[in-house]
């Protein structure tokens, strides 16, 4: 029970961000581009693989609360592949196809670069 508690609240807290993050992008961008969602991918992709790789270097990061709480929880409900799905549908289908190529690959491209700093970053902190 404890710990889908804290896989709830985690999740509550990453939905939050989620919606913060794209509001706020939305208003400030202005633009068809989903900023908002390629921002919350790209960022939960470094926090995701920065908390994985700190669990594997420190101790107590990784414990199942600590999992529960800010990777399946908090990491989990701040991305979203479906989301990016159906904007790049809607991309495509309003008319901008190389619109939705380029968000693709911006975002997994992103994705895997933002993973790959964030695992490097948990060895180097693992340094200091």
């Amino acid at each position: 029970m404890t710990t889908l508690l804290l896989v709830a609240l985690g999740g509550a807290a990453g939905a939050v961000l989620r919606y913060g993050i794209d509001r706020g992008l939305r208003r400030a961008r202005g633009s068809a581009f989903p900023w908002g969602t390629f921002t919350v991918n790209v960022v939960g992709s470094f926090l995701l693989a920065l908390l994985v790789g700190g669990a594997a270097t420190f101790d107590g990061l990784g414990s199942s609360g600590s999992r529960a709480l800010l990777v399946v929880g908090l990491c989990g409900a701040l991305t979203t592949f479906s989301t990016f799905g159906q904007d790049t549908v809607r991309l495509y289908t309003s008319g901008a196809p190389s619109h939705a190529v380029r968000y693709v690959l911006v975002t997994v491209l992103g994705g895997i670069a933002a993973a790959a700093l964030g695992f490097g970053s948990a060895a180097a902190l693992a340094y200091l």
